[in-house]
């Protein structure tokens, strides 16, 4: 019988195949081996669609996250209880609580990290500051204001021809109560 892929190929004794003596340079197509046969020997070069053999990558932990602004997991933040301090004190003494929010914030910085609670000291005793300063400034118009007004209703209604009253907090006070000291 002839080789349907090679109809020029002759059958030899033994049944292979051969090709024509003229024709093509193709090897003669293998015979499957029985099953009881010995497996052919493995070739000393590995196949070409094998990848090489590389060592196993070691086994790592997993290191604790770093979150910026946050300092190392377990590690003391500087500056973050003297900012807490200075958050505290800045309702209730403002000038404290300013300069030690100022130094937290500082020593935050230097170590690079963030400090709510300084930067939260720092804002709200500027603000506890100016907002005293304005309410002793008017505090203190307010009553030089009215010992101006009084000193010149002593001079007008306690001199000669006045009228012998001053009026302190809507109270008519004769002159002879007040003590002037000297004010002549």
């Amino acid at each position: 019988m002839s080789d349907p892929q090679n109809p020029a190929s002759t059958p030899d004794p033994d049944g292979s195949t051969t090709p024509p003596s003229g024709g093509s340079s193709t090897p003669p197509p293998v015979a499957p081996t029985p099953a009881s046969s010995t497996p052919p020997p493995a070739s000393s070069t590995p196949p070409a669609y094998e990848a090489p053999a590389y060592p196993a990558a070691p086994q790592y932990t997993s290191a604790p996250q770093y979150t910026p602004g946050q300092g190392a997991p377990g590690e003391a933040v500087p500056g973050k209880t003297m900012g807490i301090v200075a958050f505290v004190l800045s309702f209730f003494a403002a000038p404290v609580g300013l300069i030690l929010g100022i130094v937290a914030l500082v020593q935050s910085k230097k170590a690079g990290v963030k400090n709510g609670f300084a930067l939260a000291a720092i804002i709200i005793s500027s603000v506890a500051i100016v907002l005293t300063v304005i309410i002793v400034v008017i505090v203190f118009a307010t009553i030089g204001a009215a010992s101006t007004d009084l000193y010149d209703q002593y001079l007008m209604n306690c001199g000669p021809g006045g009228s012998g009253y001053v009026e302190i907090l809507g109270e008519r006070i004769p002159c002879e109560q007040i003590d002037t000291g000297d004010l002549d």
